[in-house]
């Protein structure tokens, strides 16, 4: 698979995961649109990969980008995410904003992409889901849930729309070195640190599945055999990851 004279926007690419996806994508011979709500950082970016930088929110900037790119648009990458934090009593604007970013972006950005797509019977929509999308993470219930729901859009994505030339991934990796692994706390340093990996092997690992034509990338290959347990097994899936969450709680006091 190359990537040579193909088009691709990465969100939330000014740092982490999003900066190693855009940096790997110029390295394979892509024009790269730079995206982060954070002007300096995703001009930085662009500036060192010889991209293009769009700032602003990831849910409104993909005309402006494919404009840039001088009107097609081959790879997407609905990379931005929050990482929220918090239990059932969070307050409801912590839910709304994580529904916006970590669901509704990479809604908008489908519904913008596809008719073009579809016309032409190519694309490919990666979307930066977390294993958090196919178990869940201790202390975080408003991330947990909506990680959920990306990896549910992108199923429906692929099951819809691979007939008529659509090609999507569900990147879901476990905890990676970025300032996100940094803001989740005390729960982070449990659950998460211990088997971290760079953002670099995410960008590798997507680069394989890629090349495989996988819809499912997992850069912590150990995460199938959990989801696995999670489908076959859900009981002792729940009870261990209790023990996850009791042995935080201990961490905690």
């Amino acid at each position: 698979m190359t990537f040579a004279q193909q088009n691709a926007i990465v969100t939330g690419a000014g740092s982490g995961i999003g900066a190693a996806l855009a940096r790997r994508f110029a390295g394979e011979g892509a024009r790269v649109v730079v995206n982060d709500i954070d002007e300096a950082k995703a001009k930085a970016v662009a500036e060192e990969i010889g991209g293009i930088a769009v700032a602003g929110d990831a849910s409104a900037i993909v005309e402006e980008a494919r404009e840039a790119l001088g009107g097609t648009v081959d790879v997407y990458c609905a990379n931005a995410g929050l990482a929220s934090g918090g239990t059932e009593a969070a307050e409801e604007q912590v839910w709304a904003r994580a529904w916006d970013v970590n669901v509704m972006a990479h809604v908008r950005a489908a519904h913008a992409l596809l008719p073009h797509w579809l016309e032409r019977g190519a694309g490919r929509f990666v979307s930066t889901v977390s294993a958090a999308g196919l178990l869940t993470m201790v202390g975080a219930a408003p991330y947990s849930v909506t990680k959920h729901g990306a990896y549910a859009f992108a199923e429906w994505l692929s099951l819809t729309y691979r007939h008529r030339g659509l090609k999507v991934h569900a990147i879901c990796p476990q905890g990676v070195r970025t300032d996100m692994l940094t803001a989740a706390g005390s729960a982070g340093e449990v659950v998460l640190a211990p088997t971290a990996i760079e953002p670099e092997d995410v960008a590798d690992a997507l680069v394989a599945g890629i090349e495989e034509d996988r819809f499912l990338i997992l850069p912590h290959p150990e995460v199938a055999e959990y989801y696995r347990v999670r489908a076959a097994e859900p009981d002792r899936w729940l009870a261990g990851m209790n023990h996850l969450q009791q042995k935080w709680e201990a961490h905690t006091k």
